[in-house]
């Protein structure tokens, strides 16, 4: 079968088409009030689709906001520490983002002056910027007519066109990028690619449950028309995840203080603090024996917690060690309270072994 006939299955350019008027009106009143929409520079739209990967909107905004008053341009970005930069994003996760969006800044000071470039390929070739994120920018930031195709979007064109194409596959995503390319308006490119997000995130849901009532394109939507909302878009089953059993140990010095240890540089968590800890479950007497050289006491069970990886689970079973404040070996510190809060960035999967932390994403 040729290409264009395949994509035309799967997504009916025809019918996407239609949605795009009564879309755009609907966005027009009932569009979310964020706070990098309120001044869509292409610096600021950079940050927040970045942060917004794999993270909900109503937890990225205070992120958001708290970055972009430490670090208001591209400038401040590349030269900041790599430490403060992380305890920014600590609670975020998907550390690897916050790395990429320095060095991505660094190589734009180098060869833009500072100045995110207009060009769609130029922006693909920033450290950690894909099609959707160059999409998203050139089209909100810049006013070209390109495509931003995510997971909402995916959905919303699954549905509206009753695709039967698995939308975990390229060819599928492809399809769908190029058929939003074809159907984008010259005229207002940034708000078509916002109004399809919109849709997706806050009313054509996924998990089966769309609010088709509320829908602006409800009477255009094939999937609607055949009773099929609830069974689209077709998904490949995901892989199980890796379950690892861990045990966290919590150093408590007679001051107060908790012993740290900095992560490899490359691999899960990498170069963040986090507590120590070790793979499988140590029972009491086990636990007790981690730190002899440091121990004063019996180890104190904490618990069971569990932290969800994007392919690894955590199963953590924790343990409070009261211990000397002695020197350290290199990697390692003691943190006080307020080093905590405030300089050193600690994974959320250690958060239920701090109990005076609030996780940042609440």
């Amino acid at each position: 079968m040729a290409k264009a006939q395949q994509e035309n299955i799967w997504f009916d350019k025809q019918r996407l088409i239609r949605i795009v008027e009564p879309l755009l009106a609907w966005y027009g009143k009932n569009a979310r009030v964020l706070p990098w929409r309120e001044q869509p520079t292409p610096y600021r739209v950079w940050i927040s689709e970045i942060m917004l990967q794999q993270t909900r909107v109503e937890a990225v905004k205070p992120y958001f906001e708290r970055f972009i008053a430490r670090l208001p341009d591209v400038a401040a970005l590349a030269n900041v520490e790599e430490d403060e930069l992380l305890k920014l994003w600590e609670g975020l996760g998907y550390y690897s983002r916050a790395r990429n969006l320095q060095r991505a800044a660094q190589q734009i000071m180098r060869l833009y002056g500072g100045n995110l470039p207009a060009d769609p390929a130029a922006l693909l070739a920033l450290p950690g910027v894909g099609e959707y994120t160059a999409g998203a920018v050139a089209s909100i930031a810049f006013g070209l007519p390109v495509p931003a195709v995510d997971g909402n979007v995916l959905r919303v064109f699954a549905r509206v066109t009753a695709s039967q194409g698995d939308i975990t596959s390229p060819q599928v995503r492809a399809a769908a990028r190029n058929a939003a390319q074809a159907v984008i308006p010259a005229d207002r490119p940034g708000d078509f690619n916002q109004a399809l997000m919109e849709l997706g995130a806050t009313v054509c849901l996924p998990n089966g449950a769309p609010q088709c009532l509320l829908c602006p394109v409800r009477e255009l939507c094939a999937a609607r028309q055949e009773g099929q909302e609830g069974n689209l878009p077709v998904r490949a089953p995901k892989k199980p995840r890796r379950v690892e059993q861990r045990t966290v140990f919590v150093l408590c010095s007679e001051d107060g203080r908790i012993a740290l240890h900095k992560r490899p540089s490359k691999g899960l968590l990498a170069g963040l603090w986090e507590l120590p800890n070790v793979e499988g479950w140590l029972t009491p007497e086990e636990a007790g024996r981690f730190a002899p050289r440091l121990c004063l006491g019996p180890a104190q069970p904490l618990g069971e917690a569990k932290h969800i990886f994007t392919h690894v689970e955590w199963r953590m079973i924790g343990y409070r060690l009261p211990a000397r404040r002695e020197e350290l070996e290199k990697g390692w510190v003691w943190a006080s309270e307020e080093q905590l809060m405030g300089e050193f960035a600690l994974p959320s999967a250690f958060c239920a072994y701090l109990p005076k932390r609030k996780n940042r994403t609440e």
